[in-house]
C-alpha cells in the first residue's frame, strides 16, 4: 500500500516514452541503428564530427513537437500530486513528464529541449523554429557554440547526489520501462533495497534484474499505471 506519507522514488526509462512514439535506443527500429554510439553519443564523437552529432540530436529535438504524453506519464503526475514525498528520476531526455504535469523531476541524462554552451556552461531551453535547424546555435550569454544538453557515454549523470540521497530514504522504489542493465540506474534498485524500500517493476518485458524486485507487473505502463495509481490512492484513502 502506498499511503499519502509514503516516500516514493520512481525511475523511468525508454519504455514509457516509446508508448508515446519516441523511438528507443535498443528497439529493432531504434533511432541509433544508422550510427555507431561512438559517433553520435560520446564527447569524442562531438570533437570528431560535431555536425553529424548536432544534426542527429536536432532530429530528435524536432520529434518532440510530434509526440504527446501518454496515460502512464499522466498517472505519475497524479501520484506526485497525491503524495507528500515523491521524486521522479528519468533516464529519458524528452519533456513528456513535464508536459503531463510532473514537477519534482530529475533528468539524469539531460534534456533534449535544452542546449548548453561549450565555454561558459550556460543552459537554456531553445525550441523555437530557428533553434531546430541543422545550423549550430550560438550562446545568448557569450556567443560561443552550443551543444546538446545531453549526458553522453563517458560523462557523469546529473544530480547523482540528490538521487542517491532520495534512494536512501524512500519507502517504495518503482522502476518503469527500464532494461535493468544501464549503469548507474541499474544499481538504484539495490540502493533502495539496501535501505529497506519495497521495490516494484512495471515493464513490457522482464528486466535483467527482475529477481531482485518484490513485485513485477508485466505490460504497457500506459495501461497498467493508471489502474495501479488509482488503486494505491483508493486503498490508502480507505485505510
Amino acid at each position: 500500500m502506498i499511503a499519502k506519507n509514503t516516500r516514493v522514488v520512481v525511475l523511468t526509462g525508454a519504455g514509457i516514452s516509446a508508448e508515446s512514439g519516441i523511438r528507443t535506443f535498443r528497439a529493432s527500429d531504434g533511432l541509433w541503428e544508422e550510427h555507431r554510439i561512438e559517433d553520435v553519443a560520446t564527447p569524442q564523437g562531438w570533437r570528431d564530427n560535431p555536425q553529424l552529432v548536432w544534426s542527429f540530436y536536432q532530429q530528435r529535438r524536432r520529434q518532440l513537437l510530434e509526440v504527446e504524453p501518454n496515460p502512464g506519464h499522466i498517472a505519475l503526475a497524479e501520484l506526485e500530486r497525491y503524495l507528500d514525498d515523491f521524486l521522479l528520476v528519468t533516464q529519458n531526455v524528452d519533456d513528456l513528464h513535464e508536459r503531463a504535469g510532473s514537477n519534482n523531476l530529475i533528468h539524469m541524462h539531460g534534456e533534449l529541449e535544452k542546449l548548453r554552451c561549450e565555454d561558459c556552461g550556460h543552459i537554456e531551453a531553445m525550441m523555437d523554429e530557428e533553434h531546430l535547424t541543422d545550423v549550430f546555435v550560438a550562446c545568448t550569454n557569450c556567443g560561443s557554440r552550443l551543444r546538446p544538453h545531453i549526458v553522453w557515454f563517458g560523462e557523469i549523470p546529473l544530480q547523482t547526489h540528490e538521487i542517491e540521497n532520495a534512494l536512501s530514504q524512500c519507502d517504495v522504489f518503482i522502476a518503469i520501462g527500464t532494461s535493468g542493465h544501464v549503469y548507474p540506474a541499474s544499481n538504484y534498485l539495490h540502493k533502495a533495497s539496501m535501505h529497506g524500500a519495497r521495490t516494484i517493476c512495471i515493464n513490457l518485458d522482464p528486466p535483467e534484474n527482475i529477481e531482485f524486485f518484490n513485485d513485477f507487473f508485466q505490460g504497457k505502463s500506459g495501461e497498467l499505471l493508471p489502474e495501479l495509481v488509482e488503486q494505491w490512492i483508493k486503498d490508502s484513502t480507505v485505510e
